[in-house]
C-alpha cells in the first residue's frame, strides 16, 4: 500500500534566490490565479486540523543567520486530508534542509547536483502524471510549499532550514520571520538569538505585527548577545476575545547593529577561515555627480508616474552644493533637463523639481539612446574638469519595460553601455512592476560597478526609490582594497570594491593557511574625501573559536558557511556576465560543487528528500525566469570592475612608526638621553586653558596644546594634564586635533574622525598621520617637521587620575628662523652654564646654578620618565629641572603662551 500522497511545491518569486518543487501528483489550485495568493499562504493549511505546535529559531553570529522552522500537526478529521505546511523565507537566504516525519516514516533531504538528483527522482516516480509549478510574486520574501495527504489522526511534523547573511543597510541589519499560522497555536514560540564578538550597540523589534503585540516581545541584551523572545498564548493570539481566527499574520522583524572600534573594521578567525567586515563611520562624504534617467513612456502613467516623481521631488532636495547632477527623461525620444552636469544650488534643485512635475508619460521607450545620453554628459564634464576626481560619479535609471524605440536587443545595449562606461562610472537601475526585464537591468548595473533593485509598484513605490536613494546618496569612500599578508589566506572573495556608502558595510572572507602566527592582519586602502588612509586589523586564530564554545546558542560554523555563501552569491553573479560557454561552464562547476558540501539550494542544485528506504522522493529543484531575473550575488557598496578576476591578496606592511609610549602629564623635554645636559620643566597651569607649544608663522606651522584637570585636588590644586594636542598646517588648511578619545582631520570643508582602536595611516598632501592603535599617533608635515603624540590611559576607576596625553617634539624639526613657543623656542639651543653644583635637601636630587638667557636660576637635577621607548614603565633621564613652570627659561611668562583656540598663532612676545 502506498504510504502516503505527496504534494511539493515552492512558490517562484521575481528576484533572488528562485526555487522550484518539482511534484509527484497534480496540483489542485489554479495555478493562474494568484488574486488570493494571501490565504495560499496560510502556514498551515487543511480543514479538520490541529496544529499543535510552531516554533521559528535563529542564531544570527556574526551577521550570519541559521533559521529553522519547526511544526507538529495532527489530522483531527474523520477522513484522509491534504495539510499543507508554507514558510515565506527571505529571497537572499539559501534552503539548506528539509525534513518530515509522517507518523514515524522520517523524510530527509540533502543537496545535489541537479542532474543527480533529477535522476534518483526519476527512479523512484511511481506515476507519470507531470509536475506543477506554482509562482507568485512578493517583495522581500519567497514561499516554500508542502503538501502531505495523510488518513485521519495522522502525526506530521515538518522541519525546515535556510541560513543568510545579513546586510546592513542605513546604519543596521535587518532580520526578517514570515509569521502566518494560519489559526490558533497552543505552542507558539520565536526564539532569535544573535552573538556578535565586538558588541552589539542596538537592538530592536520594530512594531511590524501590530499594537496588540507590543507587550508579547521580550528583548534581553548584554554587550555581546541578545535574545529576542515572541511567545504569544492561545488568548493573546486571538484577533478578539471570541474570534478563533489567529491575528499573527506579518513580518516579525528584528534590527540591530554593532559596536566598532574604530574605521579599521573587524577581523574575525574561526574554524579556518576569516571574515572581514568593514563599516567606517565619521567620515565627510565625497562628493557625487548624479545623472537621474527617468522613463516618461506611456506605460509609466498613472500611480508610477506619481511616485517617481513624488520621490524626485525628495532626491532632489537632498543635494548639496558640492554634489553635481541633472535630469534625463525618455520615452521614444530623450530629453535633457539640462545638457551640462549643475551644481546642487537652491535655485537648480527649484528649476529641476519644476521640471519633473511636469512630465506627462506617453509613448515608446528608448533606453538605448537614454543611457548613451547620460554617459556623455558625464564623459563631457570629466573632460572639462568639472568632476572632482574623488568625487563620485552614477547614473541612476528608473525604468518599468523593455525598450521599443531604437536599439531594442538587450544584448547589444548592455553591450553598447559598457563600452562608452568609464571605470569611475557607476550605473545603478531601478526596475518598476513586472514588465520590465529585471535580468537586463541587473546585468548592465553589475557589469557597471552598480546595482540593480526592483520598485514594487504599489502604494509606496516612492518609499521604495527614496530607500534606495539613502542608501547611495553618502559615499565615503572610493578604491578601497582589503589585502593579506602573502601566503597567509587562500580562497578570498571580492576584495576590491569601487566605493563604499555610508551605513553599509563591506565583507570580504576567505580560508586561513596555516602558519606559526596565532594572529591573521588585514589592510585596507581606500580613498576618502582628499585623503588617502590605510587600516591595519588584526584577528586572533583560537580566540573566537574559545568563545564560540562557550555560547550555547551560536552558531560555531558561521564563518565557514559565510565564505561559501558569498562565494556561491558572487560566483552566480560572475556567471550571469560570463563572455564565453567555456567560462560559464568552468563557473556552473565551481557553484556546484560549492553547494553540495556546504548544503545550499541554488539554481544548480536541488533538494532531494527521500525516505529512509528510498522509494519514495520529492525534489526541490531551481528554474530561473528570464523576465524576473534570478539570483544575484551582487553586494551593495559597488563592485570593482575587475572584482570577477582572480584577486590579489599580498600586502606588504607599511613602514609604521614602532615607537610605543606614553608621556608624563604636561611636560616638554628638550635634548637627548645621553647629554648631561637635559633639560626638563613642567607647564603648572588651568584646566581648560590652551597652551601654544610651536608656532612658525614662516611655515604656518602651529601647534597647540589643551589641559584638562585631575578628578580630585590635591592641598588645595587641580593638578593639569594635556587633554588635547592640535597640529594646523595654514598652508593646506588642514588641522590634526588629537585627544584621548579620538582623532579628527579638518581641512575647513571636511572633517572626518578616527578612533584610537586602530591602527591607520592617513594622507593627504604634505600631510600625514600614523596611528599605532591604542599607543600614539605620528604627525608628518612636508617630510621634515615631526609632532608624535602618546596616549597615556589610566586605570577608569581612578579617583584622582584622568587619562592624559603627551606630546614629543624632535630637535632637528626644519622650522623657519621665525619659529617659537614653548618647545618652539628651543629649536635654536640657547647657551647654558651650570655651576656651584651641590647636594640638596633631597640626597637623590642634586642642586646647582644655571645660567641662561641672563637670568640666574635654581635648579635640580633628577630623574624624569621618558615614555617613548617604553610605554608602560618608560626609562629615565636624568636632568636638570626648571621650577616654577620653567620661569627664567622660556621667554617671558607662560601664560603669554595662552592662545585663544586650537589653530591659534601665539602673538608676538
Amino acid at each position: 500500500m502506498r504510504r502516503l500522497l505527496l504534494l511539493l511545491g515552492l512558490l517562484l518569486l521575481q528576484q533572488a534566490c528562485c526555487f522550484e518543487f518539482v511534484i509527484d501528483g497534480e496540483w489542485e489550485e489554479d495555478v493562474s490565479d494568484m488574486r488570493d495568493h494571501r490565504e495560499r499562504h496560510k502556514a498551515i493549511r487543511g480543514e479538520d486540523i490541529t496544529v499543535k505546535s510552531y516554533k521559528v529559531e535563529s542564531r544570527i553570529t556574526s551577521r550570519f543567520a541559521h533559521t529553522t522552522v519547526r511544526s507538529s500537526v495532527l489530522n483531527s478529521g474523520s477522513k484522509a486530508q491534504s495539510i499543507g505546511f508554507n514558510v515565506q523565507i527571505p529571497k537572499r537566504a539559501f534552503i539548506t534542509n528539509f525534513t518530515m516525519n509522517v507518523n514515524g516514516i522520517i523524510f530527509v533531504g540533502s543537496v545535489k547536483e541537479k542532474t543527480v538528483a533529477r535522476n534518483l527522482y526519476a527512479q523512484a516516480r511511481a506515476r507519470g502524471k507531470a509536475a506543477g509549478i506554482v509562482r507568485a510574486n512578493s517583495q522581500d520574501m519567497e514561499t516554500f510549499k508542502t503538501e502531505v495527504h495523510v488518513p485521519p489522526g495522522s502525526n506530521i511534523e515538518f522541519e525546515l532550514h535556510y541560513q543568510e547573511m545579513m546586510h546592513r543597510r542605513l546604519g543596521f541589519y535587518e532580520h526578517s520571520l514570515f509569521l502566518q499560522p494560519g489559526r490558533l497555536v497552543p505552542q507558539f514560540q520565536v526564539d532569535v538569538y544573535i552573538f556578535e564578538p565586538k558588541g552589539i550597540s542596538m537592538v530592536e523589534t520594530p512594531n511590524t505585527l501590530g499594537e496588540q503585540f507590543l507587550g508579547n516581545i521580550k528583548v534581553t541584551s548584554t554587550k555581546e548577545k541578545a535574545h529576542i523572545v515572541f511567545k504569544p498564548n492561545l488568548q493573546q493570539q486571538r484577533k478578539c476575545d471570541n474570534c478563533t481566527g489567529s491575528a499573527i499574520d506579518g513580518i516579525f522583524t528584528v534590527r540591530y547593529d554593532v559596536t566598532r572600534d574604530g574605521n579599521a573594521g573587524e577581523l574575525q578567525v574561526s574554524d579556518g577561515h576569516f571574515v572581514q567586515f568593514f563599516a567606517p563611520s565619521n567620515l565627510s562624504p565625497l562628493p557625487k555627480n548624479i545623472v537621474f534617467v527617468i522613463d516618461v513612456s506611456g506605460s509609466m502613467w498613472g500611480v508610477k508616474m506619481k511616485q517617481t516623481v513624488e520621490a524626485m521631488q525628495a532626491i532632489l532636495e537632498d543635494m548639496t552644493i558640492d554634489d553635481h547632477f541633472s535630469v534625463i527623461d525618455f520615452n521614444h525620444n530623450v530629453r535633457c533637463w539640462n545638457e551640462e552636469l549643475v551644481a546642487g544650488s537652491s535655485i537648480q534643485i527649484a528649476d529641476a523639481k519644476r521640471y519633473v512635475q511636469n512630465i506627462k508619460p506617453n509613448g515608446g521607450t528608448n533606453i538605448n539612446e537614454a543611457l548613451m545620453r547620460a554617459v556623455q554628459m558625464l564623459v563631457r564634464a570629466s573632460n572639462q574638469g568639472l568632476i572632482d576626481p574623488r568625487s563620485v560619479s552614477m547614473i541612476i535609471l528608473v525604468s518599468d519595460g523593455d525598450p521599443t524605440v531604437g536599439e531594442i536587443k538587450l544584448g547589444t545595449i548592455q553591450k553598447n553601455v559598457k563600452r562608452v562606461m568609464r571605470e569611475e562610472f557607476s550605473l545603478f537601475s531601478l526596475g518598476i512592476g513586472f514588465d520590465v526585464d529585471y535580468d537586463f537591468l541587473e546585468r548592465i548595473a553589475m557589469e557597471n560597478r552598480g546595482m540593480a533593485q526592483r520598485i514594487y509598484a504599489n502604494h509606496d513605490a516612492a518609499e521604495q526609490l527614496r530607500a534606495f536613494y539613502s542608501q547611495v546618496s553618502s559615499p565615503l569612500l572610493r578604491m578601497i582594497q582589503v589585502q593579506f599578508p602573502e601566503d597567509s589566506v587562500s580562497d578570498v572573495t571580492q576584495n576590491r570594491f569601487d566605493k563604499y556608502f555610508s551605513g553599509s558595510e563591506l565583507v570580504v572572507a576567505g580560508k586561513v593557511k596555516p602558519s606559526e602566527s596565532n594572529t591573521l592582519t588585514s589592510f585596507t586602502t581606500a580613498r576618502a574625501a582628499r585623503l588617502d588612509v590605510t587600516f591595519e586589523t588584526e584577528g586572533d586564530f583560537t580566540e573566537l573559536d574559545t568563545e564560540l564554545a562557550k555560547q550555547q546558542h551560536s552558531f560555531t560554523g558561521f564563518a565557514r558557511q559565510m565564505w561559501a555563501y558569498i562565494t556561491v552569491k558572487q560566483l552566480i553573479s560572475e556567471r550571469s556576465l560570463a563572455s564565453t560557454a567555456v567560462k560559464k561552464r568552468k563557473i556552473t562547476q565551481r557553484i556546484m560543487a560549492l553547494a553540495v558540501e556546504h548544503q545550499f539550494v541554488t539554481p544548480l542544485t536541488a533538494l532531494l528528500v527521500e525516505s529512509e528506504d528510498t522509494n519514495e522522493r520529492l525534489l526541490a529543484d531551481s528554474p530561473k525566469d528570464p523576465k524576473h531575473g534570478c539570483c544575484s550575488g551582487a553586494g551593495f557598496g559597488g563592485g570593482s570592475s575587475s572584482a570577477l578576476n582572480p584577486v590579489n591578496v599580498v600586502y606588504q606592511a607599511p613602514p609604521w612608526v614602532q615607537m610605543t609610549t606614553k608621556a608624563p602629564p604636561s611636560q616638554a623635554v628638550k635634548g637627548s638621553e645621553d647629554s648631561n645636559m637635559d633639560v626638563c620643566f613642567n607647564i603648572d597651569s588651568t584646566p581648560g586653558h590652551i597652551l601654544n607649544l610651536v608656532t612658525d608663522t614662516g611655515t604656518g606651522l602651529v601647534v597647540n596644546g589643551q589641559l584638562v584637570g585631575s578628578k580630585q585636588a590635591h592641598k588645595g590644586k587641580l593638578s593639569t594634564y594635556f587633554g588635547t594636542i592640535s597640529v594646523y598646517y595654514q598652508p593646506d588648511g588642514v588641522s590634526v586635533s588629537v585627544s584621548t578619545d579620538s582623532i579628527s582631520w579638518t581641512d575647513g570643508q571636511r572633517n572626518h574622525s578616527f578612533t584610537w582602536g586602530a591602527t591607520a595611516k592617513i594622507s593627504q598632501d604634505g600631510v600625514r598621520i600614523s596611528i599605532v592603535k591604542n599607543s600614539h599617533v605620528s604627525i608628518t608635515i612636508n617630510n621634515n617637521i615631526h609632532v608624535m603624540v602618546l596616549l597615556h590611559r589610566v586605570w577608569k576607576k581612578n579617583p584622582v587620575s584622568v587619562d592624559f596625553l603627551g606630546v614629543y617634539i624632535p630637535n632637528d624639526n626644519q622650522y623657519s628662523p621665525l619659529v617659537h613657543g614653548l618647545i618652539g623656542q628651543f629649536s635654536r639651543e640657547p647657551e647654558v652654564s651650570v655651576h656651584d653644583m651641590h647636594e640638596g635637601m633631597d640626597p637623590l636630587k642634586e642642586e646647582a646654578t644655571m645660567e641662561v638667557k641672563g637670568n640666574t636660576l635654581l635648579v635640580t637635577r633628577g630623574w624624569q620618565q621618558d615614555y617613548r621607548r617604553d610605554k608602560r614603565l618608560g626609562s629615565s633621564i636624568y636632568c636638570w629641572f626648571i621650577h616654577n613652570s620653567g620661569k627664567g627659561f622660556i621667554d617671558g611668562h607662560y601664560t603669554d603662551y595662552i592662545v585663544p583656540n586650537l589653530n591659534s598663532f601665539l602673538q608676538a612676545l
